[in-house]
């Protein structure tokens, strides 16, 4: 099926005031920009941002910290951006560290339709608090629920009209499994074919996709 093709001004309007939101890039790489310019523009407030970082503070996620449009972030680090780490000590944001790799699953779960899982990662350490936890053969592991969003907004190399993405590199990093994970879809391409991908360059099928935004 021939997925919605719109404007990057567009897509950034689909996404509400108060949305959890999925973003995808490691720091600056693979990351949706032109949109989160756009979201900019339109000053988008309220948002539950879910990331690997939040960024720079001239750069990516990092304009959404800045202008204070973010009320809760879900990331693994916030070191790149000191603005983040300024706001959450004026109780600004809300920030939620989550280890790299629980992150990644917890939105791999959502996206399985799993229930959740076990981790080492964490035990003995406030990553611990107010978590259920289990101990199997001796060991002692967190259950860690799943993570979804409203909206997943991901980057792509190139898009077909299909939606199926090809994604350079390590450009992939979050991108394919926050597609898996959101309510809907977004991706930001840089080159939108003509043909349908070959299926030895998708990344990310597009049945995953319900925008393609460029």
């Amino acid at each position: 099926m021939i997925k919605h093709i719109i404007s990057i001004s567009d897509a950034a309007k689909l996404i509400p005031d108060n949305a959890s939101v999925m973003i995808g890039g490691f720091l600056c790489c693979g990351s949706p920009q032109k949109i989160i310019d756009e979201m900019v523009i339109n000053k988008t407030k309220g948002l539950t941002l879910i990331a690997n970082d939040t960024g720079f503070p001239d750069s990516d996620r990092g304009k959404l910290i800045v202008n204070k449009m973010v009320k809760k972030a879900i990331v693994t680090h916030i070191g790149t951006n000191p603005e983040t780490g300024k706001q959450w000590h004026n109780k600004e944001i809300e920030v939620e560290l989550v280890p790299m790799g629980t992150l990644v699953e917890k939105i791999r779960c959502a996206g399985a339709g799993l229930g959740g899982f076990l981790t080492p990662t964490g035990v003995g350490t406030v990553v611990e608090e107010g978590k259920q936890t289990v101990e199997l053969n001796g060991k002692k592991y967190l259950l860690e629920t799943p993570l979804s969003a409203d909206f997943a907004i991901i980057y792509a190399t190139k898009t077909d009209k299909f939606g199926n993405a090809f994604l350079d590199g390590t450009t992939r990093n979050f991108n394919p499994v926050m597609a898996t994970a959101a309510k809907t879809v977004i991706v930001e391409t840089e080159e939108l074919s003509e043909e349908p991908l070959d299926p030895n360059e998708i990344t990310i099928p597009g049945v995953f996709i319900d925008y393609i935004a460029l």
